[in-house]
């Protein structure tokens, strides 16, 4: 439940904070990975372009929703933390209630727009990823356990899957290799993060890993979980998605993630670790743009 902590509402939302409540960072993620499964699915060249534009819409507006129904329920913890105390809720920019009606609302939009103008699969697979991300993690994981990302990242895996069941109406095996590789990629992501911002987690009495392990068992899962996905990362290959570009690509990206990973681990000066972690952070997040434009070039632009 909710902290004791009151935040005032002293200000009217402008256009940018409701935007902010949407966490367009995270969304730009999101929007990409989904339309990256739509464009690598069977079918897609078949795809009208509008029904292409309507079904990324409704990835970003449900991933919008969602996020906005974390920062409404996390608005007491966000408060305590100097990398979210900026937020339009903790801020007093915006009301609660007003923030809950408009995430609400969009999910509500989002997931009916998919079933009327996609199809009711990839309608399902987004309501179910919203309530995972919104209800599942955010409410019951994690200020519960630190395993709270291991299990909660699955919520930001579904992404490709949306789009490869909006092309073709039907989950197959390769749309859950696709899941695959960003749910392995998210604990090393998020436990990198954790690295670094380490005494906010510990101030909002979130149990993250690092926070509730320590620092060094940290680092080991890290890097265990980017040798997991050397495999996870070539298994599109392996299953005749793609070629020898996707291949070499998902092979250089992933065993230099493995190295960022590799001398997060070998330090033991806190401030080195501290660097070593954020360069990781920033790597991780260029290794999943990456590895995902590699395979959409593979597919279709080779």
């Amino acid at each position: 439940m909710q902290g004791s902590q009151v935040i005032q509402h002293s200000a009217e939302a402008t256009v940018s904070d409701y935007i902010g409540l949407l966490k367009p960072r995270v969304m730009s993620l999101v929007v990409f990975t989904g339309f990256a499964g739509m464009w690598v699915a069977p079918g897609f060249d078949r795809t009208h372009p509008f029904l292409v534009f309507v079904a990324v819409l409704c990835l970003a507006l449900g991933a919008g929703a969602a996020g906005a129904i974390n920062m409404w329920y996390d608005r007491d913890i966000d408060a305590l933390m100097r990398r979210t105390c900026a937020r339009p809720l903790p801020a007093g920019r915006m009301a609660p209630d007003e923030a809950l009606a408009f995430a609400l609302v969009l999910s509500l939009f989002s997931v009916m727009t998919m079933g009327l103008a996609i199809n009711a699969a990839a309608a399902g697979l987004l309501a179910f990823a919203s309530f995972f991300y919104a209800v599942i993690y955010t409410m019951g994981l994690k200020r519960r356990t630190p395993e709270n990302i291991v299990i909660g990242g699955a919520a930001g895996a579904f992404p490709p899957m949306i789009g490869w069941v909006a092309t073709t109406g039907d989950v197959s095996w390769e749309s859950v290799a696709l899941f695959a590789i960003i749910f392995l990629w998210t604990p090393p992501h998020f436990w990198a993060l954790s690295l670094f911002a380490g005494q906010d987690y510990e101030r909002a009495n979130i149990p993250m890993m690092p926070v509730v392990k320590g620092s060094h068992p940290t680092r080991v899962r890290m890097f265990l979980y980017t040798l997991l996905l050397v495999p996870a990362a070539l298994a599109p290959w392996a299953m005749g998605l793609c070629g020898t570009f996707y291949a070499g690509a998902a092979m250089l990206l992933s065993l230099f993630f493995v190295f960022t990973a590799w001398q997060v681990l070998r330090e033991n000066a806190p401030e080195k670790i501290t660097a070593k972690a954020r360069r990781m952070f920033g790597y991780s997040i260029f290794y999943l743009f990456a590895l995902f434009g590699a395979l959409m070039i593979d597919v279709h632009g080779t």
